[in-house]
């Protein structure tokens, strides 16, 4: 059986048009925000710590590192809308499309514990934020949290380009709150200008380095970028897909550098705020902020970097359980209620957090971090050289594969990566060997395992280039295919049509009869959802039911004067069990439905009828929307 093929973020896919705007100004508008969603993993809590690390430790030097991160990230982001733009893709649908069966599923848990790691520096950060500004202990604080997902599918319902703005005020926030710090930190001018140098001090300036670029890239980005650029709709011609890519480098382009402009404000406040004053050895956020008050004078630039972290956390968190989605439904090709799915993504990174915070204090949430970030290093891999290879496959780019020397830049960006993320994971399990009561546990399971993922990577990285080469050798161009089978009948003989009694059955119905035969029978069902129908079903007998009766008597009235047949039925309860079972006991060859207008309160108590429904029923359904 063929799978069916979702399209990715299905509820906001190719729901922003850019094909009616004119004008170079009012296109590109249409096409700014996709990358503003990715930026915020640039400018996460997980970074923060590298960054207040780095400048309290080498004051201004290591700006060159952010610098350095900011180009290969811009590349590479790149490089996931391409994808997303040519063929309309997400990075884990063309994994599925790619590997085999079992190396995705593989590929899926990988990047399931990813999502999870990269949540919980979020998590983490916000929880520290409220701790800070409100005094909330840090395992209540993680407890909130959970209340993002709810945010989450209110503003999925509104739409992404009402998401687009939130998160654009959330960076607008990080960032003003970092520029005020920063003017009130009065860093040395031309100490950041020699910072732009490349220069490392000593072995310590070379593991932070490491620590900066390793973090800076994360793996959920990539798959989350190579999504919302779908969210446009446009002419999928050469010209369109060519005018597409330039404005969403441009949408990239600008979004990552005021990603960079935060990073680069949080390690010059560090520098300009403690490494000037002696203060070398800040490497925790409550460090920080516990010492920005006396080292800048003003008791209010803590507060200001708070509200900044928790703005950071949020925005993150965002788009973190974003990307869980799209990697479950990309590939496993399998959808589930969109609140579920985020609040159980949620759930994975809280529970570890509360159960560290609960039995070991909090103290351990620094180690919990770090851990998170190794966990994020060994991940990377996993979706860069994927990747590459995707937009390097002429027969599936076409004209808008990468040039040779984007992909060079691409594989040398990548291995710098692999390479520096080894040698952090490296410093990590060599410090856990070195410190444990009994080191030969980690020999016998870290080491293994880290020894496993390098094979892995090793076969992601040969396999594209052996299947490309095989199905170049094949007999048919296109490989193996099943034989196209057309049915000659196109028209029903018994259907059924849902209707609400709204402005929405008119089109239900009208689409209901077009598919029907000329001796077609029609039952039109309506189900009554009221509480005491829930409880009485057929037994109840109100006021609601009897006008809704009334109204299907009217509907069968209509339609008969007309010279169609038709029966109507009424349930009670349910929605998603009472549809099917009529259908059913109709002996329906075709069931209409037209989309509901629940909004986004009742979708979280009730969940979408429709999907519920068309999984239920045994025959095709019709699902119409409104004009």
């Amino acid at each position: 059986m063929n799978e069916v093929k979702h399209s990715s973020l299905g509820e906001v896919n190719q729901s922003v048009d850019t094909v009616e705007k004119t004008g170079f100004w009012k296109k590109l508008f249409a096409f700014l925000g996709p990358a503003y969603l990715i930026s915020v993993g640039y400018m996460d809590p997980g970074n923060w710590a590298t960054d207040i690390a780095g400048g309290s430790k080498f004051g201004y030097s290591l700006i060159w590192v952010l610098v350095l991160s900011n180009l290969i990230a811009l590349l590479l982001q790149s490089l996931s809308a391409r994808l997303g733009l040519v063929q309309g893709l997400d990075l884990a649908q063309a994994s599925r499309a790619c590997y085999p069966k079992r190396v995705n599923f593989c590929l899926w848990v990988l990047a399931e514990i990813a999502i999870a790691a990269c949540d919980l520096a979020e998590v983490l950060g916000m929880a520290i934020g409220l701790q800070l500004l409100f005094g909330i202990p840090l395992f209540y604080g993680v407890c909130l949290t959970v209340l993002d997902t709810l945010l989450l599918l209110f503003f999925i319902k509104q739409g992404i380009r009402k998401m687009e703005a939130f998160i654009l005020a959330l960076i607008a926030m990080i960032g003003i709150a970092f520029l005020i710090n920063v003017f009130l930190a009065k860093p040395a001018t031309g100490e950041i200008l020699r910072g732009l140098i490349p220069s490392l001090k000593g072995k310590e300036a070379l593991y932070i380095s490491i620590s900066i670029i390793g973090a800076t890239v994360m793996p959920h980005n990539l798959y989350l970028h190579s999504s919302l650029v779908q969210t446009r709709m446009f002419k999928h011609s050469t010209k369109g897909i060519r005018d597409a890519l330039r404005f969403n480098f441009i949408d990239t382009f600008i979004a990552l550098n005021l990603a960079l402009f935060v990073n680069c404000a949080i390690l010059v406040l560090a520098a300009a705020a403690f490494f000037s004053h002696g203060q070398f050895g800040v490497e925790e956020i409550q460090d920080a902020y516990r010492m920005l008050a006396p080292a800048l004078g003003h008791s209010f630039a803590p507060i200001i970097f708070a509200v900044a972290l928790i703005a950071a956390g949020q925005s993150s968190t965002l788009t973190g359980t974003l990307s869980g989605q799209i990697i479950m439904e990309g590939y496993l090709n399998l959808r589930i209620q969109p609140w579920l799915r985020r609040l159980i993504t949620r759930l994975i990174a809280i529970i570890p957090t509360l159960l560290v915070i609960g039995f070991l204090g909090e103290a351990q949430t620094g180690s919990l971090l770090i851990f998170s970030q190794v966990i994020l290093c060994l991940q990377l891999g996993f979706a860069v050289i994927p990747l590459i290879h995707f937009v390097s496959d002429r027969e599936k780019m076409g004209a808008f594969v990468i040039r040779p020397w984007i992909k060079i830049l691409a594989w040398a960006s990548a291995l710098l990566l692999l390479g520096l993320n080894a040698g952090l994971v490296y410093q990590f399990e060599s410090g856990w060997i070195a410190g444990a009561t009994y080191p030969l546990v980690y020999w016998l399971t870290v080491v293994p395992g880290t020894i496993g993922v390098a094979l892995f990577l090793f076969y992601l990285g040969v396999f594209p280039l052996l299947k490309r080469k095989q199905d170049t050798a094949g007999a048919e161009l296109h490989g193996a295919h099943e034989t196209l089978l057309l049915r000659t009948t196109t028209s029903y003989k018994r259907i059924a049509v849902t209707v609400d009694f709204s402005a929405r059955d008119s089109d239900a119905i009208s689409n209901a009869v077009a598919q029907g035969t000329d001796k077609a029978r029609y039952l039109l069902i309506h189900v009554v959802e009221t509480a005491g129908a829930r409880m009485l079903e057929d037994d109840i007998s109100d006021k609601e039911t009897a006008n809704d009766e009334l109204k299907l008597e009217e509907y069968k009235t209509a339609l008969i004067a007309q010279g169609y047949e038709v029966e109507v039925a009424l349930g009670f309860g349910n929605p998603k069990s009472c549809i099917p079972q009529l259908v059913t006991n109709f002996n329906a060859d075709l069931l209409v439905m037209a989309a509901h207008g629940h909004q986004a309160m009742k979708d979280i108590i009730f969940g979408t009828t429709l999907d519920a429904v068309r999984h239920s029923v045994k025959i095709p359904v019709l699902i119409v929307t409104g004009t």
